[in-house]
């Protein structure tokens, strides 16, 4: 599956679990609140509180996989995946908001006893088929979250067990209320609203931390410079850096390769690197890795030094007779350790015979070798 089908299959699932959980969280809520006020369970009204902020998060899903899956554009060069996480903050505070509510109204009626609630034995079955729903939810949306590695849809799964889990306390609670523990309903409400709120906190802090481009775990990163060090014609890792971009990793790397190594040798090392990098991981969606000659973490020795134009020109100035015009475009510089080096590449007039005929014979010997382009034998003096 390629980057475009696999965008194209995680946009639908993200699609189909949320229109799901919003049918079902549809009905879980009008059942709740309804049944919550006719079996006077201030717990089970609570709890239908919370299915209506899974309908809510499940309506956030659906906007989010309209947008965030987009591909990248001229002003999102690096496309839309964090909507999806500014998505998951606004979820995120919905509980947290919502928790806030709960636990207030709760506080009011238990410090208030002649506004408790005494439930009746129906909400024990609204419970109950709340408890099944929102499970069956979990292990629906979970499967696709760990599939495409969603973030929204690990916390819209979250949510949904948060709701089942919400159910048991309130099962619990109306059961003690039913007993002769009218407190136990109102305590019932309190804990539903504190898993809720961790649930919320746990998601938005996570995404915050992504929207600040937080990087992977040490312990990651320095598994990743392991492969790339042992990667053959890398000769150090430094500078290694990483941020999210929901759900996966984009990297950047800096590597370093033998000081006169040709461009595009060190191009071939570099996207080698990359590819290793996206293979050895499946979180890591892309990575961008910068060849040196040398390591610049610590200074940039050669930042200063002036480009070939000038370089060339100063060294007219003082060889002005050595070198005729062709030999000057010949030349290679090397910027290594603060200096300029200088390769000149010299023909060698009196064995100009023999170096053709051994390169022709080097070019019959090639053609084996479909890959191999145009050989070229250089003299230079020493």
């Amino acid at each position: 599956m390629d980057a475009q089908q696999r965008a194209q299959a995680r946009n639908t699932a993200m699609r189909n679990t949320s229109v799901v959980g919003a049918i079902v969280n549809l009905a879980l809520t009008v059942a709740k609140v309804v049944f919550g006020i006719i079996g006077q369970s201030h717990a089970l009204i609570a709890d239908g509180v919370h299915s209506l902020a899974d309908l809510s998060t499940d309506l956030m899903v659906w906007f989010a996989a309209k947008y965030s899956n987009q591909p990248a554009d001229k002003e999102h060069p690096y496309g839309h995946a964090r909507i999806e996480t500014a998505f998951t903050v606004a979820l995120g505070v919905v509980l947290i908001i919502t928790a806030i509510g709960i636990v207030f109204d709760s506080a009011q009626r238990l410090l208030n006893p002649e506004t408790l609630l005494q439930p009746t034995p129906i909400v024990l079955l609204i419970a109950a088929i709340s408890i099944l729903a929102n499970e069956g939810l979990y292990q629906y949306t979970i499967r696709a979250a760990k599939q495409f590695n969603s973030g929204l849809l690990k916390a819209n799964a979250w949510h949904h067990r948060s709701d089942a889990i919400s159910s048991i306390v309130v099962l619990v609670g109306v059961a003690g209320s039913l007993m002769g523990l009218p407190y136990l309903d109102a305590f019932a409400a309190v804990g539903v609203a504190l898993m809720i709120g961790h649930i919320g906190w746990t998601q938005a802090w996570s995404s915050l931390r992504e929207l600040v481009d937080t990087g992977m775990e040490p312990k990651t990163a320095a598994a990743l410079k392991r492969i790339i060090g042992n990667v053959e014609g890398v000769r150090g890792v430094h500078m290694l850096r990483s941020r999210r971009m929901g759900g996966v990793y984009l990297i950047d790397v800096h590597i370093v390769v033998d000081e006169r190594l040709s461009v595009s040798e060190g191009h071939k090392i570099s996207e080698y690197v990359r590819l290793k990098l996206i293979d050895s991981h499946e979180d890591i969606s892309n990575a961008l890795v910068h060849i040196d000659p040398e390591d610049d973490s610590l200074a940039v020795l050669c930042a200063d030094l002036p480009l070939r134009r000038e370089v060339l020109a100063d060294l007219r100035s003082v060889w002005t007779e050595e070198l005729d015009a062709s030999e000057w475009d010949r030349a290679v510089l090397h910027y290594l350790n603060g200096q300029v080096h200088v390769d000149l590449v010299r023909s060698m007039q009196a064995a100009d015979a023999q170096a053709q005929q051994f390169n022709q014979h080097l070019q019959e010997k090639v053609k084996a070798l479909n890959y191999i382009g145009e050989v070229r034998v250089l003299y230079s003096y020493p």
